[in-house]
């Protein structure tokens, strides 16, 4: 990505994703709008980080669910704008779906709008999730020691693999994803679609339903239990927080064939592995025994899933670059260092 002042709009900058983004463009001298209601736990904790490495961020506390006059004037002469806000626990989105529904599907199509009245010709890049594809139910799931595999996909998941929307968060995302793409289609808006894998590394304050690998980080620090639903050889690929917003700085480089394009953007092949193989992982880094219980399987888990990151590698030029340990490494440090913070915040 070029150095240079842009006008970004970083919608959920104050979350995991967002704060890491926005902490790049700031370093960067780019004039950076935050837009984000701070309901996030460690969101006002992540925008104090900010303003103390940069000295000053701009913040718009807003709701993409209600604030559509500001969304409207947000988006107005913006360059890029990157949308990160939304209900992101399965289980919440269970218990509460009319709430997930607002967030995820009305919010982004708030988002849409705003730009299609105010800014079509602005860079859209839109943070979507492996939900879409769902359970996989059709797959034939093989073992491996303590691992699953689907045979049909040894190099993963591909973007062709038909969408199956399995519970109201995967049907929420996955019909903000398909507005994301259908806006480029019938409107010319330039979007670009990551279906994320698990994200991680500093500045993500998780709980037990979302962001699984700090989760279990910040439980073996702590000595707390785990709970593992279903047998612990699901599968899946990993991604260091630091690729991630690699890999949205060559969609923005290549913008002009990524625009309209959907991407699988996760660890790979090279970088997945069970909930078995990370708590052997974590219980060699910690030097102890975990505590950990197993409980039924949830609605909507499948027992494998890795992106196929070719399309991203080819059309990017984009590869995940940091270790499974290093990467939980730099992220175990930087626990370390804000430890009660976890002891205030994790569980919440």
């Amino acid at each position: 990505m070029k150095k240079g002042k842009r006008r970004i709009l970083i919608i959920g900058g104050a979350g995991f994703i967002g704060s890491n983004i926005t902490d790049v463009h700031l370093g960067r001298g780019d004039s950076v709008t935050v837009l984000d209601n701070l309901c996030r736990t460690g969101s006002r904790l992540n925008l104090a980080r900010l303003k103390e490495k940069h000295g000053r961020v701009t913040l718009l506390k807003a709701d993409i669910i209600k604030d559509s006059k500001v969304l409207d004037s947000a988006a107005r002469g913006m360059e890029i704008i990157y949308h990160f806000a939304g209900q992101v626990a399965v289980t919440r989105s269970v218990a509460d779906p009319r709430h997930d529904f607002m967030t995820n599907a009305l919010g982004t199509f708030n988002v849409l709008e705003a730009i299609r009245r105010r800014n079509p010709e602005a860079l859209l890049l839109y943070s979507s999730t492996m939900r879409v594809y769902g359970k996989m139910a059709g797959e034939k799931a093989c073992r491996s020691g303590d691992r699953y595999f689907f045979p049909a996909y040894r190099r993963g998941i591909p973007e062709g693999r038909a969408l199956d929307f399995h519970t109201p968060y995967a049907c929420s995302k996955g019909a903000a994803d398909q507005y994301v793409l259908d806006y480029s289609r019938t409107y010319g808006l330039r979007t670009v679609v990551f279906r994320q894998s698990c994200i991680y590394g500093p500045g993500q304050f998780a709980i037990e339903d979302h962001g699984w690998v700090a989760w279990f980080l910040a439980s073996a620090l702590l000595d707390r239990p785990m709970r593992i639903f279903g047998d612990g050889r699901q599968v899946r690929d990993i991604l260091y927080i630091s690729d991630l917003v690699r890999a949205y700085e060559q969609a923005v480089r290549f913008s002009a064939a990524a625009a309209g394009r959907v991407y699988n953007i996760g660890g790979g092949p090279g970088n997945a592995l069970s909930l078995r193989e990370m708590l052997s992982l974590l219980g060699n880094i910690v030097g102890k025994r975990l505590r950990v219980t197993y409980r039924g399987w949830r609605p909507g888990d499948t027992r494998f899933f890795v992106s196929d990151i070719s399309n991203a590698s080819q059309e990017l030029r984009w590869r995940p670059a940091v270790s499974i340990r290093k990467g939980l490494a730099l992220t175990m440090d930087w626990m370390r260092e804000n430890l009660p913070l976890f002891r205030k915040y994790s569980g919440r």
